[in-house]
């Protein structure tokens, strides 16, 4: 009877979901700048929440972040409206990672489609640091991915915290360019500085995943350039951190290499005191 009901619960809440993202889908006109400003005018200094709770509702039904982020900037200004927007797109993709672990897993890893495989094998081999590489350089639609990361092992609290670290530079940059697109329109006197400076900042947006792939891809070195170096007599201490056993074993290890098992690392850390002035590559 328990797991009836939980499969009616479930086929609920998925028909829901999708009834709501396909009348969304036709009602974009209720996002709209305008149209928030004047029906949030009603909830006088409730409307932070309520735009909170709009923003976060309309992420989990597919609704593309930039919209309510620059309409966040318009409403609330440069400072405030960063604030409310980082809450509401922490707050929904939170809700759809908890709908798709809990609720609909089935039907998230079928929106997710062949990216899920590569997704969650970068948590298994990264964790949380993953989610920040994806938070900072989107591989997935940031709607999509909310969902996907559902689907992993990571910890919710790991999930939450560096999502909403992670996304802060997109929203503060987004919501400038709505605040600065409000001012432009009011004519303001500060229009042409208010624009230069989100021009700016959606620069640095556009090359923050360049420079995170460019750091990111220096954590890792290729097998063929591992060789390349090791063959060049190249400055490199190479650690094996298997236990003693695998380092042995069938497998055999990388001649010239020093075997430290990962466990035992911090407490042998003193042994490489003499190889400070080589790069360490750990395998």
């Amino acid at each position: 009877m328990k797991r009836g009901g939980n499969f009616i619960v479930r086929i609920s809440l998925l028909v829901l979901l999708g009834g709501a993202i396909g009348w969304l889908a036709f009602h974009r006109q209720f996002l709209e700048s305008a149209t928030l400003a004047r029906e949030l005018q009603r909830f006088g200094r409730s409307a932070p929440l309520l735009f909170i709770a709009i923003y976060a509702l309309s992420t989990v039904l597919f609704v593309p972040g930039s919209v309510l982020t620059i309409a966040g900037g318009a409403l609330f200004g440069p400072a405030w409206g960063a604030l409310w927007n980082l809450i509401g797109a922490t707050l929904g993709a939170t809700l759809a990672f908890v709908i798709a672990r809990y609720v609909a897993a089935d039907w998230a890893s079928a929106r997710a489609g062949e990216g899920l495989a590569r997704l969650i094998r970068g948590v298994e081999e990264e964790g949380w640091r993953f989610v920040a590489f994806v938070r900072l350089v989107p591989l997935f639609p940031f709607n999509l991915v909310n969902y996907a990361f559902g689907l992993t092992r990571i910890r919710l609290g790991e999930y939450i915290l560096t999502s909403f670290v992670c996304m802060a530079p997109g929203a503060i940059a987004y919501t400038y360019l709505g605040y600065a697109g409000r001012e432009i329109a009011a004519e303001s006197a500060d229009a042409i500085r208010n624009g230069l400076i989100a021009l700016a900042l959606l620069a640095a947006i556009a090359f923050l995943p360049r420079l995170v792939r460019r750091l990111k891809a220096q954590r890792f070195i290729e097998a063929a350039e591992l060789k390349r170096r090791l063959a060049d007599g190249d400055k490199t201490l190479l650690i094996d951190v298997r236990t003693a056993e695998e380092f042995r074993g069938p497998l055999g290890h990388i001649a010239g290499s020093l075997n430290i098992p990962i466990a035992e690392l911090s407490g042998r850390i003193r042994e490489l005191s003499g190889y400070q002035r080589k790069t360490v590559i750990t395998v």
